[in-house]
């Protein structure tokens, strides 16, 4: 195959499947609207998972490079009780399949497994249009344009490539999360580094969480989760302590060492609004462009976005390389298995954003933990 593949977004999906493609020797620019790949912190740990992410790995071989960033003991976790109570506690005992690494870490091996100049920074797409014939025109922000016989949206819950193949748009699904910091927690803030463990921690009750994972170095990483209207956290993610103690009100007699995630935080707020699309979301085969991650399957966060973004890149790298010389037998192999994937994948979300804010938390989680359900 000598077509050249352009790629909107140079997040984790889009990296795997221009990972894939250069593995295949097919040519592959990735168009990125940030300025580099120190931008922006790129978030907090992420388990991978043996059904997705690790075989998107394996596909792109950078499964030896990939063991390597694994943190240890990083997949235990217990659920709190408010007061502080353990209800659940399970440990890692290094035979679990969903190993937990630093998303910037697994980014960055992303970027450093593609040849320089693959990726090109500072590009935010502005529109992209149809010329026909499977050629479509990417216009960026700073008045240039790209033409391409193969255009992937990559690009996120916010895609300027999915007009180009549906009308659906995310929507708000009623609850927000507040993500925090602390550092160096076992010496700066000992009580909460206890009750986080080693692991992944949930306090959760009826619309409303704290939750926290202990990174690398000590790092206590929290989302704050509350059920309020989108406009009720207007000002939450600012600077100062207003916004902070506006969201602690909303804890208020929940433990200390659980509320100092918020109250305490060495990081300022940040919101991360949620939204989803259509779980059963598809679209008609248009030739010579198609989604992948979020642009294509936005759901609540259940612990597998970054890992179908990656299984999604790692599918289409696999199809196109698959069928040489015939874009559109590869795309449409890959949508007709996206899309039973994706709608399974987001019912399961909905179903797990229920056990962990609904009327029942936090039992329905517990039980799920326990294999009860």
């Amino acid at each position: 195959m000598t077509t050249h593949v352009t790629i909107v977004g140079a997040g984790l999906g889009g990296l795997t499947l221009a990972r894939v493609l250069h593995v295949h020797g097919i040519p592959v620019t990735v168009h990125e609207a940030e300025a580099s790949a120190e931008a922006r912190a790129q978030g907090g740990m992420l388990d991978i998972h043996d059904s997705n992410g690790q075989p998107a790995l394996r596909a792109a071989g950078l499964a030896e490079e990939f063991s390597g960033l694994v943190l240890e003991g990083r997949q235990a976790s217990r659920a709190l009780a408010p007061d502080g109570t353990v209800l659940f506690e399970e440990g890692d005992d290094g035979t679990g399949g969903r190993p937990e690494v630093m998303r910037g870490e697994l980014r960055r091996m992303l970027l450093d497994s593609l040849p320089a100049g693959t990726v090109r920074w500072g590009r935010k797409v502005r529109a992209a249009r149809p010329l026909g014939d499977g050629r479509h025109e990417v216009a960026f922000a700073d008045g240039t344009c790209v033409v391409t016989s193969l255009l992937v949206g990559a690009d996120g819950a916010w895609s300027r490539v999915r007009p180009l193949l549906s009308g659906a748009a995310p929507e708000y699904v009623g609850m927000s999360f507040v993500e925090t910091c602390l550092l160096d927690a076992d010496t700066r803030h000992p009580a909460t580094a206890k009750a986080v463990g080693e692991g992944a921690m949930f306090a959760l009750a009826p619309g409303k969480a704290i939750q926290a994972h202990r990174e690398s170095g000590g790092t206590l990483h929290a989302y704050v989760a509350l059920r309020r209207p989108r406009e009720w956290f207007d000002g939450i993610g600012l600077p100062g302590a207003a916004g902070a103690a506006r969201l602690a009100r909303e804890f208020a007699g929940w433990a200390p060492e659980l509320t100092a995630l918020i109250t305490d935080a060495d990081t300022a707020p940040v919101l991360r609004p949620l939204y989803t699309l259509p779980a059963a979301h598809r679209w008609e085969r248009v030739p010579g462009v198609t989604l992948l991650g979020d642009a294509a399957h936005l759901m609540p966060p259940s612990g597998e976005g970054a890992n179908l973004a990656m299984y999604d890149g790692a599918e289409l790298g696999t199809a196109l390389a698959a069928h040489p010389g015939d874009v559109e037998a590869a795309l449409t192999a890959y949508e007709r298995d996206l899309f039973p994937r994706s709608a399974a994948e987001a019912a399961d979300a909905s179903r797990l954003h229920a056990l962990m804010f609904g009327d029942d938390a936090p039992h329905g989680l517990i039980e799920m933990f326990a294999g009860q359900r």
